[in-house]
């Protein structure tokens, strides 16, 4: 069957190409291996930067499918650091519930559906899509937005991200606990990544992650993690890696596109991926469109790979700085730094938002807070008495 698009994965980045390359008027095919609702191992935390392209891409959303959460807890091995306001809030969510919403407008915009069929051969040079109950599906482009095991890229470049190079998770669902609703981050839980315990519409999702290579220990940390957060025992836990950092210079191959976790387009400090997901599959299906209708589908990646660029400059600037927060020797320090200085606590928070980009703190910033690191260090080692 013939397309105009072909999309390889109906997640938050698939989603957001097939509704806009849908509205845009093209003939959209939206393939993903699973039926949904299905299950996703994800925090579910939505900044505000995601509710922006959300509300750009989608218009609209269901009332109460975002939890709003306004207080955000810092803490480092179980010491709070501090405890801050959120305005706007931060949005939780199922996403069981989120990603089968948003596949449900792309397919209301027009995006036929190929769900609960796995692409058993993907084709990059000819357009060509085989799923796994025989259908053939043909297009001049194709994005690939199939997460972090993209079979598009494996199509394309035989793997798609180098595991030393990226993250793992373990996340549990608990019940929800009394009090007043809190987001909790733990820059000490987990080894380049952090703990997180986000409270949600009936219940707390409760994970822990970083690069694989610095946590073999990753289910210790975890039991550790909830045992802090007063998680009944027995829960059962999922675990997924994560593309926490390693980008894609070029986001794709020929006329094959990759947008979301399949690019690596996930924060490495915070190690927030949906609001970018949704960003790049936009960009994705906007650049497609254009070079169809230019009759040029070779042209697309060059009109993606340039909308897209100022998003990998920001992925950049927070990989140089990730060091500075989770790196073994700092990191200690930078979390006594926290402590100490409620302003820096509130510009980690603007960038989690959204609020304030990895371009708005220049040197200058960048180099107080590795002094002020440093004598958080040194204070701590100075004798006492």
């Amino acid at each position: 069957m013939t397309h105009d698009l072909i999309v390889l994965g109906a997640g938050p980045a698939g989603a957001a190409a097939a509704v806009t390359a849908a509205r845009a008027g093209l003939a959209v095919a939206l393939v993903d291996r699973a039926l949904f609702p299905r299950d996703k191992l994800c925090g579910g935390g939505i900044t505000g930067r995601a509710q922006g392209f959300l509300d750009h891409t989608f218009g609209a959303l269901p009332a109460g499918l975002l939890h709003p959460v306004a207080t955000l807890r810092l803490s480092h091995g179980g010491q709070e650091l501090g405890t801050l306001p959120c305005d706007p809030p931060f949005g939780t969510t199922m996403r069981h519930r989120f990603d089968a919403v948003l596949r449900g407008l792309a397919l209301q915009a027009g995006a036929q559906d190929y769900a609960g069929r796995r692409a058993d051969r993907i084709d990059p040079g000819t357009g060509r899509v085989t799923l796994s109950d025989g259908t053939a599906l043909q297009a001049p482009v194709l994005i690939g937005a199939d997460g972090v095991h993209s079979a598009t890229a494996r199509a394309l470049w035989g793997r798609a991200h180098d595991p030393a190079r990226v993250a793992f998770a373990l996340e549990v669902e608990a019940p929800p606990r009394p009090g007043p609703d809190v987001l909790d981050i733990d820059l000490g839980a987990a080894a380049w990544g952090y703990g997180w315990a986000f409270p949600k519409a009936g219940g707390l999702t409760v994970g822990v992650g970083g690069l694989q290579p610095h946590n073999p220990d990753l289910r210790a940390r975890l039991d550790r993690y909830l045992a802090a957060q007063d998680a009944p025992a027995g829960l059962r836990v999922k675990g997924h890696h994560l593309p926490f950092g390693e980008t894609r210079a070029v986001p794709g191959e020929g006329r094959v596109l990759l947008a979301g976790d399949a690019a690596g387009l996930v924060d490495p400090i915070t190690g927030e991926g949906i609001g970018w997901a949704v960003h790049s599959g936009r960009l994705a299906a906007l650049a497609a469109a254009r070079a169809l209708a230019e009759d040029a589908p070779g042209a697309a990646l060059g009109h993606y790979a340039a909308a897209l660029a100022p998003v990998l400059d920001e992925l950049r600037r927070a990989r140089l700085l990730r060091g500075l927060i989770y790196a073994r020797p700092l990191r200690g320090n930078f979390a006594r730094m926290l402590a100490r200085h409620p302003a820096v606590q509130q510009r980690y928070v603007d960038l989690m938002q959204g609020r304030r980009d990895y371009a708005d703190i220049g040197l200058g910033s960048v180099l107080r807070v590795l002094r002020r690191t440093l004598a958080a260090g040194l204070d701590r080692a100075r004798p006492r008495g």
